[in-house]
């Protein structure tokens, strides 16, 4: 349902974040990386008010290789995987997302599997934009070079293809047993032969892009460009956050005294610590004025002779504390 441009649910969404709360509830070590992704997709698809100013409109992103083509429009080149057109669209997509990065970001980190996450969607989205160019030479224009598109299922396919890639296993893809690192093939067919509205150009790149991802990380030793930009970026917004953690950690107090480290501060500073109360008392006195205790440890009772009668030392530290 649209109300008012924003996106009401019709039931399918709190299925959605039960089973993603069920999840992450059961795990030891939460992905950040895919909670991130579940989030952004579902925010953009509810687009709530205090985002309504700054997403643009569905109609401004749909993946059009005419339109990004001739517009040099970057906007429909990378935000066109994070709209989707309705509720089962979306739901669909953010199970196979949950499964997929759960299972990929638990086993490389998640800095590595951000990177590869950006890396499949830039080459999934240029992918599908080069085979809908190329089918020009073969008068595929109306078909493709002008189709409309939005989802994250090509990323998807990306992510089964190196998700399966090192696997010797069987599975089921809706209903057929097949082998695992052919599971992205079967997929793509028999979606097309029972929902053949959907981008088969779009899932087509997902697995090409997913295919070429895991070439490049095989041929190429050095570091990966990506996940160092990854790494130095939440470098730099995570440090804010690890200076406001030390500037309200915690510190332990007792009686007007700091304990720990103060005590060589108020050396320094001509007091001294008394060592039943940890109060700080000035240099010149020799009975603590909180809670009487001599300045060596000994009872009160032994320093009446001391510097102060018990009286004035009462009568200092109601002065003190009436302030």
């Amino acid at each position: 349902m649209d109300l008012g441009g924003r996106r009401v649910s019709r039931g399918m969404l709190p299925l959605l974040a039960l089973h993603t709360a069920s999840e992450y509830y059961r795990l030891e070590r939460k992905p950040p990386v895919t909670a991130g992704l579940l989030a952004a997709n579902t925010l953009i698809y509810l687009r709530p008010t205090f985002l309504e100013s700054i997403l643009p409109n569905i109609n401004a992103v749909w993946f059009n290789s005419y339109l990004i083509l001739k517009h040099k429009d970057l906007k429909r080149f990378f935000l066109s995987p994070f709209y989707h057109m309705n509720e089962s669209h979306l739901v669909y997509n953010m199970l196979s997302l949950l499964w997929k990065g759960i299972q990929l970001e638990t086993s490389m980190g998640s800095i590595e599997f951000a990177s590869m996450v950006a890396a499949l969607l830039t080459m999934s989205q240029g992918m599908t934009l080069l085979l809908s160019k190329s089918l020009l030479l073969f008068n595929y224009e109306k078909a493709y070079y002008s189709e409309y598109a939005v989802g994250f299922s090509g990323v998807l396919f990306a992510m089964k293809v190196v998700l399966n890639a090192q696997t010797d296993d069987y599975t089921f893809v809706h209903g057929v047993l097949v082998p695992s690192r052919h599971a992205a093939w079967a997929e793509l067919i028999l979606i097309q032969l029972f929902v053949p509205d959907v981008s088969f150009l779009g899932h087509l790149g997902g697995i090409l892009a997913g295919m070429l991802y895991l070439h490049l990380k095989r041929s190429y030793s050095g570091p990966n460009p990506m996940r160092s930009i990854i790494r130095s970026l939440s470098g730099v917004f995570s440090w804010p956050l690890r200076l406001v953690q030390g500037l309200f950690r915690p510190r332990r107090y007792s009686g007007r005294g700091t304990v720990g480290r103060g005590e060589t501060r108020g050396i320094m500073a001509g007091v001294w610590r008394c060592p039943d109360c940890t109060f700080d008392n000035s240099g010149l006195l020799s009975v603590c004025e909180m809670c009487g205790t001599g300045r060596d440890g000994s009872d009160f009772s032994s320093n009446l002779q001391g510097d102060l009668s018990l009286d004035e030392l009462r009568r200092r530290r109601i002065e003190r504390f009436s302030r």
